[in-house]
Formats: structure tokens, sequence, C-alpha cells
């Protein structure tokens, strides 16, 4: 690294990349919609390029380049439907077991064209899995550390004391191991993350991920064919395009600032690739917050109007008919709509804090007639 490279990344921080100054070494930059942004685009089945006018809306102002999903080992448009299932077995009650192998590891990874960040991971990746499950199941998760810090797997559900992954219960050093096993309950959209201490240290340096159970609709005949819909795999949950975002942003000086915010943690990827969207079936994201360093965050969705979940516990909506819901740190949620009643287009979302809009966290749904 030159003296140069040394001092540009010192100088980082996020009322630089506002003015659009210099975002890190190796050129990546924040330019305007009249020319200077590059829209070049990533092909991949669920994104499509979008116009310029509308890859510069929103602050005029979007990453130049593109980031290297093969050399970070994952890609945040494939992490929107990347569900985590395990590996099934039936226990000799009779009752299914969901089984995983998980891994901490320091690795560098790429956040925003040019700009790497020295993350601490699961399974190398950030947000760590996205694990789903059905209510009932029984959950083991062997947990290694190869990391250079103590860590562990916090999970916000019901379990024992002894699997709270806490100091004394959990938090293991390099090289150990430990096996977390509890049941899965209640049903919604959860989170988990690394429980060591400094905590915002272990949470902002990408120790986090989404973890979904699915309602049982036999437990719940009062809206079995609604907890059928929400159930993976069943006929009535195909009829659904499912979703899961982390919201998350870094602090690339380590000043207490955020320099980027994303979902699923590439800076303006959903402006670079649309998420694409059949007109005609309904949409469900599962949407999980764990912004450090920023008390709240929150979600807006232009042209329409969605119900919400608050944690996902309910088989009815918490609110309804709402186009705008905020979210503390680790609060979590679904949220339901449809384009059915829309013409083709593109529809933004984004945070209604403007900053976090012009530093990354903002996309567009490609809404088109039904795909193939």
């Amino acid at each position: 690294m030159t003296d140069t490279t040394a001092w540009l990344q010192g100088q980082l921080s996020r009322r630089a990349v506002l003015a659009g100054g210099v975002v890190a070494a190796g050129g990546a930059t924040l330019g305007a919609a009249s020319g200077q942004a590059d829209h070049s685009q990533h092909a991949t089945d669920a994104g499509t390029p979008a116009p310029n006018a509308h890859s510069g809306a929103h602050g005029a102002m979007v990453t130049v380049g593109e980031v290297d999903s093969a050399g970070n080992g994952f890609d945040p448009t494939d992490m929107l439907t990347d569900w985590d299932t395990g590996t099934v077995s039936t226990l000799p009650d009779g009752r299914r077991l969901r089984s995983w192998e998980i891994t901490a590891e320091d690795k560098e990874i790429e956040i925003a064209p040019g700009v790497m960040f020295p993350a601490w991971t699961y399974n190398g990746r950030v947000p760590g899995p996205a694990f789903r499950a059905t209510e009932g199941d029984r959950l083991r998760f062997t947990f290694r550390n190869y990391g250079s810090h103590p860590h562990s797997m916090h999970f916000h559900g019901i379990h024992a004391a002894r699997m709270d992954g806490v100091p004394g219960a959990g938090l293991i050093g390099p090289g150990e191991e430990f096996v977390y096993e509890f049941d899965a309950r209640p049903f919604g959209c959860h989170l988990y993350h690394c429980h060591a201490l400094p905590l915002k240290r272990h949470l902002h340096k990408g120790m986090y991920g989404a973890f979904v159970v699915d309602p049982d609709p036999a437990l719940h005949a009062e809206h079995a064919d609604i907890a059928r819909s929400r159930l993976l795999g069943s006929p009535e949950n195909r009829e659904w395009q499912e979703l899961v975002m982390v919201m998350n942003a870094f602090d690339t000086n380590f000043d207490g600032e955020n320099e980027f915010y994303a979902a699923n943690t590439i800076a303006h990827c959903f402006m670079k690739a649309p998420i694409r969207i059949a007109r005609s079936r309904p949409v469900r994201i599962y949407l999980v917050n764990v912004v450090e360093f920023d008390p709240i965050n929150s979600f807006h969705l232009h042209g329409n109007f969605f119900d919400y979940f608050d944690q996902g516990t309910t088989l009815t909506p918490t609110l309804r008919t709402v186009d705008l819901i905020t979210q503390c740190q680790a609060q979590r949620g679904i949220l339901e709509f449809t384009y059915r009643d829309h013409e083709p287009g593109l529809y933004m979302f984004h945070p209604h804090q403007s900053e976090f809009t012009e530093l990354g966290w903002v996309g567009m749904f490609d809404v088109t007639e039904d795909m193939a």
C-alpha cells in the first residue's frame, strides 16, 4: 500500500462520500446521473439492467463499477432467495432434525467497487446463511471458530440458557467448537448474531444473519391457509415471490459512523441489477435490520403499499396498508404486497433516511409480465 493510498483510506468518511468525493483507493467514486456514473450491470436471473435515468435517481449518485461477487464468494441477488434448510434427518421420536455446520472466519470482502472491508463472517459470507426451518423442528448447529477472536451464535428464539451464545453458554475461543441444539419456536422472522464483547464491533464486522421459522399449519387451524402460504415448498408458498433482505452498513474507517449502507451487503447493488418481480404473483419480504451505529433504519416502497407483520410472529398483519416501516437495530418483520394492479416498470425502494439511500441502501423492483 502506498502512502497516498493509506492517506486516502484514512480520509474516507460518510460526509466525504455524500459530497461526491473519493470513495476508496482503486478509483471507485460517486458520479452524477448526468453521465458521470457507470451503469454497467452484471447479468443474473433475478436482475435486469436499469436505465441510466433510474440508476441516478434519489440523490443522483451511484457507485461506479462492479463488485467482484465471485471473489467475495457470495452475490447479493442470489442471497435474496438462498435459504439454507440444513441437512434433514429423523429423530427416534419421529420428529424432524435439521443440522448445520457453521464456521467463523476472518475474511476481507468487497462492499462497494474497490472498497474492501476486513469482515468477520459465518461460512465466509456477510450476512451469514439465511437459515429456515419449520415450527417444531429440532435444530442442531455445530459451530467451529476458525477466526482470530472469541465468537458465538446467539439466536433470537426460545431456548435453554446454556444455548444462548453468551459468555459461559456457547461463547468459544479460536479453534474451539460448540453445538447449539434447540426446538424451532416461535414461528417468525428472527435473527442470529455473535454475542461476544464488544457487541457492537462483532455485529458491525459482519457476524449476523436471518433465521426464519415457518408456521406449522396443523397448529394454526384458524389461519391454516395463511400458514401454508409461509411454509417453504408447499403449493401455496410457491405462489409467492419470497425474498430475504438483511439491512446492514459498514464503518470502513472505524470512527463509529457508517460510510456505506446496503441490503445484503453491497452498496447500490439493486439499483444496478433491479430485482425482477412477476406482476401477477404476490411478494413477501423477510426484512432484518442489523445496522450498527444508527438507532433507526426504515423501508419505504414507491408506488405501492404493503401489510407488515412485526417480528413475523403473527398470521395477521400488525400494520395494514402502509408504505413505510421503521426498525431499530435487531428488529425485523415480514412485508407482503402485490403489483397485480400496476403497470410494468421500475419501482424504487429505500429507507427514508436520505443519507442511507445516497450511501448505498436503495434499489428497484423490475415489475414485468409473468416470467417463464
